[in-house]
């Protein structure tokens, strides 16, 4: 095994596109007909395109960030919506900070999948 390549699923394959293409900022490679293709800094993410699915309840795919606040506000500023969580102490961007430092703020994609920035405490 030599690289990691990553998945996600969609079903408006458009939309998809124009999200992670012209709102999060990736390199989009190509629809092969089954998926759309994205390079990630070196690392495939594939996203299926099928009529419906199951989503997760939990984060399929984060970015770390040096700077978190500066990437949700970037974010924020290009459309994206942050989610707030109950007892997760976050704060008025979306931040949820733990006690050993680490911060996370989570949004969705156009089909609903949890996706994540996150800083990690040094």
């Amino acid at each position: 095994m030599n690289r990691v390549v990553t998945f996600l699923i969609a079903t408006d394959a458009d939309a998809a596109v124009a999200f992670y293409r012209d709102k999060l900022g990736l390199a989009f490679v190509h629809d092969d007909g089954f998926a759309l293709v994205f390079d990630l800094g070196g690392v495939m993410l594939r996203i299926a395109k099928v009529p419906e699915f199951t989503l997760a309840q939990h984060t399929v795919l984060g970015w770390e960030s040096a700077d978190i606040a500066a990437t949700v506000d970037g974010l924020a500023a290009k459309g994206v919506a942050f989610n707030r969580y109950p007892n997760m102490g976050q704060d008025e961007r979306g931040i949820a900070t733990f006690p050993n430092g680490d911060k996370v703020a989570w949004f969705n994609d156009p089909a609903g999948n949890v996706l994540s920035i996150s800083q990690h405490a040094a």
